[in-house]
């Protein structure tokens, strides 16, 4: 078993994963609002007092923050939260007011918010390309080769030879793509269509649970239903195929994590389950001295769910700042300002909430309250 790398390198790691990802997100509101004419005031890398900036030619500060945790762009306008007229926009003059988030169309606003996560899902896609290109694609049948005795497999009649169709009413095509899907309903029962020979049919089987732990010590909890398959082989990808099979994948990833998130909320799943910010850090350490390709490919996953985790609907994350636009769509008129206030007071107070329960998690876990 590895040791987990000191704490120098684990901060290191996490800055590099973390702010490289978030500067990627802000870019993507940044590019987008600029084609469409908004002005951005600050871009900034980092948090707090200022260690470098420049301001270029249109105006923007570009600065790094003392703090290299992420970053932000900010928007001519961005007077408040919620990012509506206030009085000291309506004070400005036309052309200033032009240049503001403020005064473009519903459908502009919301795609400057929506391109921050998009471009996360995009980045991931870009990563998981190169992966693909680099070491191919490793493709095995959703064909028994050996079924496990004891194992939930076994209990539900499965044989040497069955075909696993798809599980849940959802098509696999590879034993890759059953490992996967089984993966997030331990001890719960799926539906499986099996073909054997000719004959299509149906069994529902309570799947096993099985912890694993990985090199660094840490416990892995997923289904397993108890079948092996023996016929593995790694295919070439071409440069045409694999940005659509990155494009699948990066979907079937949120489609997990949404599954995933729907368990614990319906608990079926502990909110133990859940990390934060300690337990990202331990992990980018652990990939980081594992090599490149292991901290890419972390990167790709971590993208992935930072683009999902900003679409909830929850106001102070770009998924809320989409639903209110919805309503205003709806409605042909924004929310009241007392309705957008307290909207965004309930989303703080559920943002410091799911940071206190993770961050108590990631103690937890490191064993801090052990005895």
């Amino acid at each position: 078993m590895l040791e987990s790398p000191n704490i120098a390198v684990t901060l290191f790691a996490f800055i590099i994963l973390i702010g490289t990802l978030v500067v990627i997100h802000e870019l993507g509101h940044y590019w987008v609002g600029r084609w469409f004419g908004v002005k951005a005031e600050k871009f900034s890398i980092g948090f707090g007092p200022q260690l470098w900036g420049r301001t270029d030619k249109r105006g923007t500060l570009w600065r790094i923050g003392a703090l290299p945790l992420g970053g932000y762009v900010q928007f001519a306008g961005d007077m408040n939260p919620a990012s509506q007229p206030g009085e000291e926009w309506l004070k400005l003059s036309e052309v200033e007011r032009n240049q503001t988030f403020q005064s473009k169309a519903l459908w502009k606003r919301a795609l400057i918010v929506f391109a921050g996560p998009a471009i996360n899902f995009l980045f991931a896609i870009l990563l998981l390309t190169g992966f693909l290109i680099a070491y191919g694609q490793v493709v095995s049948p959703p064909v028994a080769s050996i079924v496990q005795e004891g194992s939930a497999a076994e209990r539900a009649g499965i044989q040497v030879g069955d075909r696993i169709l798809s599980i849940n009413g959802r098509d696999v095509e590879s034993f890759q793509d059953l490992a996967t899907e089984l993966s997030i309903f331990a001890n719960e029962p799926v539906t499986l269509r099996i073909k054997r020979g000719s004959t299509v049919s149906e069994k529902q089987v309570v799947l096993d649970e099985l912890v694993e732990k990985d090199r660094f010590g840490n416990e892995y909890r997923r289904g397993l239903l108890g079948l092996q398959s023996t016929e593995t082989e790694i295919r070439s990808v071409s440069f045409l195929a694999a940005p659509w099979i990155a494009t699948k994948e990066t979907a079937n990833i949120v489609r997990l994590t949404l599954t995933t998130l729907g368990q614990i909320i319906t608990g079926k799943r502990s909110v133990k389950e859940l990390g934060g910010p300690a337990k990202i850090a331990k992990v980018a350490g652990e990939h980081f001295v594992l090599g490149v390709a292991a901290f890419i490919w972390l990167a790709a996953m971590i993208s992935i769910n930072l683009g999902f985790m900003n679409l909830l609907p929850i106001p102070m994350l770009d998924g809320g700042h989409l639903l209110l636009y919805a309503v205003e769509a709806v409605r042909r008129k924004p929310a009241t300002p007392m309705v957008q206030e307290w909207a965004f007071r309930a989303g703080f107070v559920m943002l410091v909430g799911f940071m206190l329960v993770v961050t108590f998690n990631d103690l937890v876990s490191f064993g801090l309250f052990a005895g």
